[in-house]
């Protein structure tokens, strides 16, 4: 039988994203990380050589998890409204599926030494340069208004992360639901079709 239970270098970043999450990274010491995994402090540097380390690596698995899933439905076939839904989708499930990681990501990236912030801002702008794409060629197209593609893609991705602040596990709606939602919302406020509705509307008053 497949013994599933996590390795010590997993159980230490699951409890350094927890505790970077609720203290702040500057606000928590390998002393707290040892604690809270049971383990001394000397077992804690065997794995990662510095909280700088760690942090680096919560960051680069976290995105790492959902980037190719968000480049494939960028760079597929198919209207920009569906594939700014369906990567809006991946991108707020997953967040909200594992907000501690995602919280290190948003928040506590900020922290990282010039050794490490290099590579996190790169592939940090890599994963929002796909939903540019997308907005990009949905306004191409003419089925997005025109627009700034990147304070959009941002916005949107800030509207999606905020949601990991309340979201709760045993809440009234699943990673799911919410996920589709702010999706539906997004899609909405950057389509042109939606815009001629509106004015439509307006007109009607």
């Amino acid at each position: 039988m497949k013994d599933h239970t996590p390795d010590t270098s997993e159980r230490i970043r699951r409890a350094a994203a927890s505790l970077f999450r609720t203290r702040g990274f500057n606000g928590t010491s390998m002393h707290d990380l040892a604690a809270a995994v049971g383990i001394t402090k000397s077992s804690v540097y065997h794995h990662f050589p510095s909280k700088q380390a760690l942090l680096a690596e919560i960051i680069e698995l976290t995105i790492g998890r959902v980037l190719p899933q968000v480049q494939e439905v960028a760079e597929s076939a198919g209207p920009a409204s569906e594939r700014l839904h369906r990567a809006l989708v991946l991108h707020t499930t997953a967040a909200l599926r594992d907000g501690d990681s995602v919280a290190c990501f948003t928040e506590e990236g900020r922290y990282l030494s010039p050794e490490f912030m290099t590579a996190h801002v790169v592939k940090r702008d890599r994963y929002e340069r796909f939903f540019r794409r997308i907005i990009e060629d949905g306004i191409a197209r003419g089925e997005f208004l025109p627009q700034d593609p990147r304070l959009s893609a941002m916005a949107l991705l800030g509207m999606c992360n905020a949601a990991v602040r309340w979201y709760r596990p045993d809440g009234d709606h699943s990673p799911e639901a919410i996920a589709a939602h702010f999706a539906d919302l997004a899609v909405r406020g950057v389509s042109a079709l939606g815009a001629t509705r509106l004015q439509r509307a307006a007109g009607a008053v």
